[in-house]
């Protein structure tokens, strides 16, 4: 019996069409911090593909959503 896939944040960023390196994810977390009330959805940094991505697998409570919990928390100071 097969169960969800396991990604990880370097196969999110690069399902994003970004640079997945450890480094590039670090840099890109640093420089793309959210305020508090800011939905990770809804966030400026996230082209309307990747938007589209993000909110889906969401939704879908997908095989992604653990790995784009974490980015969310990462995201949030």
């Amino acid at each position: 019996m097969l169960g969800k896939p396991e990604y990880n944040m370097n196969e999110l960023f690069a399902q994003l069409g970004l640079d997945s390196s450890d480094e590039a994810i670090d840099r890109f977390i640093k420089n793309n911090q959210l305020v508090k009330e800011e939905k990770l959805t809804e966030a400026s940094i996230w082209n309307d593909n990747q938007r589209m991505f993000l909110q889906e697998e969401w939704e879908k409570d997908a095989a992604w959503v653990e790995v784009i919990d974490d980015l969310n928390v990462r995201l949030h100071p």
